[in-house]
C-alpha cells in the first residue's frame, strides 16, 4: 500500500487562475454587475465571545467600502447552509461573497450552502478555536485575520469533498478521533473542575477503553484495502483538531486527497503511533500508517451498523461512506496576494525534518501519560 511520492509545488499555486474545468454541478454564467457582500456570524464561535464584536468590525469594513452587505447570525447548527442558499436564491445574478465569521464548522457550512452555486465564494475571517483550513497557506495565513484584506482579495478556485452525509473543505475522517470528536458534547455538560480534567480527554480515554480499532471495507478509487483500523483520515487540507497536522504538504487544489490508513494498534503503541501522526511524521510508522493518494472513497463498518463521521469538526452519521473530490469551489484569498508568491512559507516545505517541534500540552499530554501507565 505504498504511495507516491507526494508532488512538489509552489506558493503560486494557489492563487494562479488555471484553466482547470469546475465540477458537475457547477453552472458557468455571466455573472451580473455588482457584488452582495454575506457575513455569516457564528454567535458560538470562540466560545460564545465574538458576536458583537465580530458584527462592529463587519459592519464598519463594509460601510468604509460602501460595500451592498447584510449580516447573517446562525441560531442552530445547519443553520448556515440555509442562509447561505436562501442569499444566494435572492441575489438576482449577482455575485455573491460570503464571509464565515467563525471556526471551521462556520466556513464548511458556508461552503455546504455555496458549492455548485455559479456565482457564489466564500472565504474564512477566522474567530473560532481551531482555524485549521487556512493553516494549509503557512505562516501566510496571518493575512487572514485582517478583514479588510479578505474583502480586498480576490477568488480563486479549489477542490472540495462532497460525500453523501455532507461536505467538507478542509478534512473528512472516520474511527476513533471522529468518536471523540462526537463524545465530547456528553463531558461538556459536566461540571468538571475548571483546568483540570478536559471533555476532550475523558472522551479520548473512554475511546481508549472500549477499543482502538474496528473492521472496515475501505474502496479507494476502484480498490479494496478492508482491514481493521484505529482511524481513516481523508484530507484535502492537512490540519485539524487545533494542533494535529497529519499531512502537512496537503494541497487543496491538487485535485488528490490525502488518505492515511492507521492500522488498529494496541494501547501500549498507540501513544507514539498516534503522536506521530499528529505531527505528520506518518512514515516512521509504515507498519501502523498507510498512505495513498484518493478520488473517491467509499468506507462502511464490516459488520454493518452507522459509523461516525467528522466532517471539518462537525458529526455525521451513515451506514456507508461514500466521498469524491471535486473542483469548483470558489475561495477568496486575502490580500496581499504577492505576498503568497514571494514568500512562499509554511505551506510549501514537504521536509518534515524541517519543521519546528511542536510543544505536548494541556490534553494530549495527558493522554500519552494516561497511556504509558497501561
Amino acid at each position: 500500500m505504498k504511495a507516491e511520492k507526494p508532488k512538489k509545488y509552489r506558493a503560486e499555486d494557489y492563487i494562479r487562475q488555471t484553466s482547470r474545468e469546475p465540477g458537475p454541478q457547477r453552472e458557468e454564467r455571466p455573472p451580473a454587475s455588482g457584488v452582495k457582500h454575506i457575513f455569516l456570524i457564528n454567535p458560538a464561535a470562540g466560545r460564545g465571545r465574538s458576536q458583537a464584536r465580530l458584527a462592529a468590525l463587519c459592519r464598519e469594513t463594509a460601510e468604509e467600502r460602501r460595500l451592498d452587505y447584510e449580516i447573517l447570525v446562525t441560531e442552530y447548527p445547519g443553520h448556515g447552509v440555509e442562509l447561505v442558499k436562501k442569499a444566494i436564491s435572492q441575489s438576482g445574478g449577482r455575485r455573491v461573497r460570503v464571509y464565515a465569521c467563525g471556526g471551521d464548522g462556520t466556513l464548511n457550512e458556508a461552503a455546504r450552502g455555496a458549492f455548485g452555486a455559479w456565482n457564489a465564494a466564500v472565504t474564512h475571517y477566522p474567530a473560532g478555536t481551531g482555524n485549521d483550513f487556512i493553516k494549509a497557506f503557512g505562516a501566510q495565513s496571518q493575512a487572514f485575520h485582517s478583514l479588510p484584506a479578505i474583502v480586498e482579495g480576490r477568488e480563486i478556485s479549489m477542490d472540495y469533498i462532497q460525500a453523501n452525509c455532507g461536505g467538507a473543505v478542509n478534512v473528512l475522517s472516520v474511527g476513533a478521533d471522529a468518536q471523540v470528536a462526537a463524545g465530547m458534547a456528553k463531558y461538556k455538560k459536566l461540571p468538571l473542575p475548571p483546568g483540570q480534567t478536559s471533555p476532550y480527554l475523558l472522551s479520548a480515554v473512554e475511546r481508549i477503553v472500549r477499543g482502538l480499532g474496528e473492521h472496515y471495507e475501505v474502496e479507494i478509487d476502484g480498490v479494496r484495502y478492508d482491514g481493521a483500523y484505529t482511524m481513516v483520515f481523508v484530507g484535502n487540507g492537512g490540519c485539524y483538531g487545533g494542533g494535529f497536522r497529519p499531512v502537512p504538504h496537503a494541497c487543496p487544489r491538487d485535485g488528490l486527497l490525502d488518505v492515511l490508513l492507521v492500522s488498529k494498534v494496541s494501547r501500549l503503541a498507540a501513544a507514539r503511533v498516534v503522536t506521530a501522526y499528529k505531527r505528520g511524521l506518518y512514515r516512521q510508522y509504515p507498519q501502523y500508517i498507510a498512505h495513498l493518494f484518493a478520488k473517491e472513497i467509499t468506507i462502511r463498518l464490516k459488520e454493518g451498523g452507522q459509523m461516525c463521521v467528522n466532517l471539518d469538526g462537525e458529526i455525521a452519521y451513515t451506514n456507508r461512506l461514500e466521498a469524491r473530490l471535486l473542483p469548483g469551489l470558489r475561495f477568496v484569498m486575502a490580500d496581499p496576494i504577492q505576498d503568497f508568491v514571494n514568500k512562499p512559507g509554511a505551506a510549501q516545505r514537504d521536509n518534515r525534518s524541517e519543521r519546528p517541534k511542536e510543544k505536548r500540552g494541556g490534553a494530549w499530554k495527558e493522554i500519552e501519560q494516561w497511556l504509558r501507565k497501561k
